[in-house]
């Protein structure tokens, strides 16, 4: 194996939701060696059971949230915690400081391997939960309002009042662009978007 002597970047992708960033790293994942972790599928992990999260969870819910399987089900838990944003707010103690703590667990992993060049961790709370003073680079992923909308429509059938309402819940463009290192906009065509993931990575090994 090469011997790789290059600082291992650790970068944050966020941005709104239809914003794409699900599909950019699928490009990255293809073409860079690396590791990519998205948050809400280490919320799943870390809510295991017989972990801590899922006692915890359990603790402060009851277990009408758990499904026939003996694990928390996501609709169950959600319907819970629905409109009670203290409740909410007590579940996001739970469940942050947990994935946060498996993530760096991962880094240092990574760190040690010295087999990846850049770690990957997307969410769409990364800079509310306290990623910038982490991550080496916050990476925001931008598209127009009326193109995530439209994806959103197309890809999950959401309705417009529902749209409406995750995006005024979300960070501001001025707000995700303030706390970000670099902005890729993914308003056009995917290849224009993997045109600027590549200038931006050209110092690092290109996989294919």
């Amino acid at each position: 194996m090469r011997q790789n002597n290059k600082k291992m970047l650790f970068i944050g992708i966020t941005g709104g939701i239809g914003a794409g960033k699900s599909e950019l790293l699928k490009y990255i994942g293809k073409h860079y060696k690396c590791k990519i972790y998205l948050a809400d599928e280490v919320a799943h992990l870390v809510k295991m059971p017989g972990t801590e999260c899922f006692s915890k969870l359990l603790a402060l819910l009851g277990e009408e949230i758990l499904g026939a399987d003996g694990q928390i089900d996501k609709a169950a838990m959600a319907g819970r915690i629905f409109a009670d944003k203290k409740l909410l707010a007590q579940v996001n103690d739970i469940v942050h400081p947990a994935v946060k703590k498996y993530l760096l667990e991962q880094l240092e992993a990574a760190r040690k391997s010295k087999e990846v060049e850049l770690f990957f961790v997307e969410a769409a709370l990364l800079i509310e939960t306290g990623y910038g003073q982490l991550v080496d680079e916050m990476w925001y992923i931008y598209a127009e309002e009326c193109v995530r909308a439209k994806r959103l429509k197309e890809a999950r059938g959401y309705r417009d009042e529902k749209i409406a309402q995750i995006m005024l819940n979300q960070l501001s463009e001025e707000e995700f662009r303030e706390k970000s290192d670099f902005v890729i906009d993914n308003s056009g065509s995917l290849m224009d978007s993997y045109r600027q993931i590549d200038k931006k990575l050209e110092a690092y090994t290109w996989q294919e």
